[in-house]
């Protein structure tokens, strides 16, 4: 809600400004392969920000998304979502540790392992398209940087549901 509360705050003067309006989403703004809040705060600054790229557009003003892959981050460190993974288990109700089981548990905690490996180290990438999106004479609409974003996630989100559903499940 941060993201919005700011542009909106400062809508009038871009505006007059004629300037521009950057976000930064996710690439799981755009496919969704875990739960909880994350995916669905990224759709919705997508969401924003195509609503606004359309409504704004009649004054000048751009609006871009950078739509970022795996990254080195805070956000992405294994020992972090490892940490809050398992206090939300330890925080489940018995019903649900039964539902979805240790092995459940284990498994995910497995696949966090494996995020670090896929994680690119290049933040240059993505400060690269912020500038681009911020200087340029015709900025592009998205940027997706990283190799993952491009050459598996982006592709996915035009996929048929039931396929990217077996691919992620595969995976």
């Amino acid at each position: 809600l941060g993201l919005l509360e700011v542009t909106l705050s400062r809508l009038s003067l871009v505006r007059k400004a004629r300037g521009r309006v950057v976000n930064v989403s996710s690439i799981m703004g755009r496919l969704s392969v875990l739960g909880g809040g994350y995916c669905i705060s990224k759709y919705g600054v997508e969401a924003f920000s195509d609503s606004l790229r359309r409504e704004l557009s009649y004054f000048g003003v751009k609006v871009a998304v950078i739509e970022p892959g795996y990254f080195s981050t805070n956000i992405s460190s294994p020992e972090k979502i490892s940490r809050a993974t398992q206090e939300a288990w330890d925080q489940a109700s018995p019903e649900v540790k039964e539902i979805y089981g240790e092995k459940f548990l284990a498994s995910f905690k497995k696949s966090i392992e494996k995020l670090e490996s896929l994680c690119c180290n290049n933040l240059y990438l993505v400060t690269d398209c912020m500038e681009h999106a911020l200087t340029a004479r015709h900025p592009r609409t998205r940027y997706s940087p990283g190799w993952d974003a491009k050459l598996f996630y982006l592709p996915m989100s035009y996929m048929p549901t039931v396929l990217v559903d077996a691919i992620i499940s595969w995976s």
